[in-house]
């Protein structure tokens, strides 16, 4: 699959399942890209007016380029939807976002997102915490990751234990591959 950005978006969006093969197909293609013009238009879906437009930008952003050499511009988009969005699904795609991204500047909006009362949003922050809380781990975000540990969510508590499990091995190994993807 290949093609103009355009294309691959527009391909991307008319699959209508959030975890379609065809659209995860079109988002791989476009994060390989990695160039200026995938995460200006990946930018732009950010500030779509529908769900499914800031998902996929989200989406695309969370692993664009191979080096991640957007990540200084990606955070402050992400860090702004993880404060202002309404939908959990975008929350959701946020915070898994911020775990491929694993930058501790993202700490502060997992851990406010952490209590959010849709067990996805919690779900994307159990996965998120992990990989955000550095290394030695940030003391605020064990916290939030303990309490996640005993939610009433059994995906949200074993996601959460599990990120338990690999922050106590932060200190002994790198934190890169830190779990599967959740899709």
């Amino acid at each position: 699959m290949g093609g103009p950005v355009e294309e691959l978006i527009q391909i991307a969006l008319a699959d209508g399942d959030p975890d379609g093969a065809v659209r995860w197909q079109a988002i791989a293609v476009l994060q390989e890209r990695g160039d200026l013009e995938t995460f200006t238009l990946a930018r732009r879906l950010c500030a779509g007016n529908t769900t499914a437009e800031r998902v996929l930008g989200v989406d695309i952003l969370g692993e664009l380029g191979r080096d991640r050499p957007f990540a200084d511009k990606t955070l402050p988009i992400l860090r702004y939807l993880a404060a202002s969005e309404l939908d959990p699904r975008v929350l959701y795609s946020v915070l898994i976002a911020f775990g491929h991204l694993r930058d501790a500047r993202a700490l502060p909006s997992v851990i406010e997102l952490a209590s959010h009362p849709e067990h996805s949003v919690r779900y994307g922050a159990a996965y998120a915490l992990p990989n955000v809380m550095g290394n030695p781990p940030d003391p605020a975000g064990l916290t939030a990751l303990r309490l996640l540990a005993s939610d009433p969510d059994d995906d949200v508590a074993d996601w959460a234990t599990l990120g338990m499990s690999l922050v106590g091995h932060l200190g002994s190994s790198s934190s890169e591959g830190a779990g599967p993807r959740p899709l």
